[in-house]
């Protein structure tokens, strides 16, 4: 029995058969799945063994998806999925980092030749993050009658939509993101190093509420500071926080892998002027954005909302400015499907779920004050209840 019921079978099975629907739409005979994200989406599983290779393998036919993994994860898979024990298939440690020439998609063609589609057409997630260029080689190798597809983005468009229970752990991921935004910004102060604003960040993180406990983020606290905040990818060093620094901070709270991200900037000392009315212009920028949001609205339109309030004071921004994501491991928490920007003409729908993030980044300074929200029937809910302005110690 799964050691705690995160989602009913019912739901699970909703997304398989979901999944079944696509597969015979595209005229594919299996797909194997093996982004850790999509993995758990469709049975659960929850483990951090995604640094070796592992694998969800759906037919349209068979009833439940067939979980791939090391052996030492098998355990793994019967505490935290629904699974009968026919479709948990392990594979032996010598599969691992071997210095034999074997490799875990040996085992996965295996199961495919087992499921009879060893000539069919096979979907692959070609641009996963953990399958490699040797994966799809030894597939290749051992399965030379199958029909290989790119189906990267087929789960994580079923994914785009939430469900009741989804969401509920998206807003109990806001209240821990809350909370973190609270003690990394009330650490900030003249002489304090860096990594020690991680440190609180981190604590709130993991203590989540006085209700439940938080989960480790797909990403980590991004905190550019001083000449660096015109990069937003930077980490925590041991550097001492002066005078004058302004300092971004970007975090998500994480509930049974759903994620609420949230950034806000703030500065030691007074904020210049310049900076504070670039904060001025974001924020009016966001909620315009924020306001164009309803049910039938192209990802677009929204984005011109923001682009077309903050022209209005000489700003440009040529990268998007927001993305679908919910549910999510590392290296990320977006879905990489609906981006928020000139182009993209996908349609909003109840219970899409994003990470509007419209970052002004210079050569000199930058500014983030970002919001996750939802789309309701009627325009946008943000989940995280916090004050959208420049902070400043």
């Amino acid at each position: 029995m799964p050691r705690e019921h995160i989602f009913d079978e019912a739901e699970y099975e909703r997304r398989v058969t979901r999944t079944k629907e696509q597969l015979r739409e595209r005229n594919l005979d299996a797909i194997v799945v093996s982004d850790p994200a999509n993995m758990n989406y469709l049975t659960g599983y929850d483990g951090w063994s995604f640094y070796v290779h592992q694998a969800v393998v759906v037919t349209p036919d068979r009833d439940e998806p067939i979980w791939i993994g090391r052996d030492m994860d098998g355990d793994g898979a019967r505490a935290t999925t629904h699974l009968s024990e026919e479709s948990i298939r392990a594979y032996s440690d010598d599969h691992v980092q071997s210095p034999r020439d074997l490799h875990p998609m040996d085992y996965v063609a295996g199961v495919l030749d087992e499921l009879d589609v060893a000539d069919g057409r096979v979907g692959l997630e070609m641009d996963a993050a953990y399958f490699t260029a040797k994966s799809y080689t030894r597939l290749q190798q051992n399965l030379p009658n199958a029909e290989f597809e790119d189906a990267t983005l087929l789960v994580g468009w079923i994914r785009v939509r939430k469900s009741d229970q989804e969401l509920e752990y998206m807003r109990q991921a806001a209240r821990i993101s809350e909370n973190a935004m609270r003690a990394g910004l009330d650490a900030v102060e003249e002489g304090v190093p860096e990594y020690e604003v991680a440190g609180a960040i981190y604590q709130q993180l993991i203590a989540g509420t006085d209700e439940y406990g938080g989960d480790y983020p797909a990403i980590v606290p991004l905190m550019p500071s001083g000449d660096h905040t015109g990069t937003p990818h930077l980490t925590w060093t041991d550097r001492e926080f002066e005078a004058g620094d302004p300092v971004i901070i970007e975090l998500s709270g994480c509930r049974h892998r759903y994620h609420s991200p949230l950034a806000r900037t703030t500065f030691v000392g007074e904020p210049p002027t310049e900076l504070q009315e670039t904060a001025d212009i974001v924020v009016e920028g966001v909620e315009a954005a924020l306001d164009a949001v309803e049910p039938g609205v192209k990802c677009e339109t929204v984005e011109e909302a923001w682009r077309t309030t903050i022209e209005q004071y000489g700003i440009e921004k040529e990268d998007r400015i927001g993305y679908s994501m919910g549910l999510g491991y590392p290296p990320d928490w977006g879905e990489h499907t609906a981006s928020i920007r000139p182009g993209d003409e996908t349609v909003l729908e109840e219970n899409m779920t994003f990470h509007m993030i419209p970052g002004i980044w210079t050569p000199d300074v930058g500014m983030e004050i970002s919001e996750t929200f939802r789309v309701t029937s009627t325009g946008a809910e943000t989940l995280a209840d916090f004050p959208r302005e420049l902070f400043s110690v």
